[in-house]
């Protein structure tokens, strides 16, 4: 059966946005249809094009083709995302959930709305994950982990269990972070960076870069 939706308009033609288009299109292979409309772009230069055969307009163009339409955010950098999205909600838009229907994972999952989850993924119980959250290609999610909102993995992230992610945090790709517990879970403050490959072992406060193997702070 057909599931008709709202059409979702893709704020931002770049990478990721793309790779969410092509997200979108599979979705639609597996019987979950969503409409998608176009892009939103803020550079000017992109207006009026086709990226991969989709229309590319501008913010103000979009409101009016396609009020109360839903946005997902193309945009991988979490405060811009924040940003954008803050736009897009006082402009009337809603917001598109967009998950792959092939995704691995429990009935014991929240799940915030704009937040996209892309094939291959594996989200085990009793995680809570915020609004926007992006959670890219074969990222594995163990127990009891929180993500705030805004928060991104990177392709290939593996989080386990009792681990609590602020907002807007940022992690690498490949990246791993061990295991807490229930009395104390590992946590990543808000607004922090992982680099790609790193391998988390202990609480990372906010606002720091950390990377490595095991990773320490970069950057304050």
């Amino acid at each position: 059966m057909t599931i008709k939706a709202l059409p979702i308009l893709i704020y931002g033609a770049s990478g990721f946005g793309r790779e969410l288009a092509w997200l979108i299109e599979s979705c639609a292979e597996k019987a979950v249809h969503y409409e998608l409309g176009c892009f939103i772009d803020d550079e000017s230069s992109k207006h009026g094009t086709l990226v991969n055969g989709i229309r590319v307009v501008s913010f103000e163009d979009a409101t009016q083709e396609y009020p109360g339409a839903a946005v997902a955010a193309g945009i991988g950098n979490p405060q811009l995302r924040e940003k954008l999205m803050a736009k897009s909600a006082e402009a009337g838009f809603k917001f598109a959930t967009i998950v792959y229907p092939r995704v691995e994972r429990s009935h014991w999952i929240e799940i915030g709305e704009g937040t996209v989850i892309c094939a291959g993924c594996i989200l085990t119980t009793n995680i809570r994950l915020g609004k926007h959250v992006q959670i890219n290609l074969n990222c594995t999610i163990g127990h009891d982990v929180v993500m705030g909102d805004f928060t991104t993995l990177a392709p290939g992230v593996h989080v386990s269990g009792w681990v609590h992610l602020g907002k807007r945090v940022y992690i690498g790709t490949g990246a791993m972070i061990i295991n807490g517990t229930e009395e104390k879970p590992l946590t990543i403050g808000d607004d922090a960076v992982i680099g790609a490959g790193a391998v988390v072992t202990k609480p990372v406060p906010s606002c720091e870069t950390w990377g490595g193997v095991p990773a320490k702070a970069l950057h304050r």
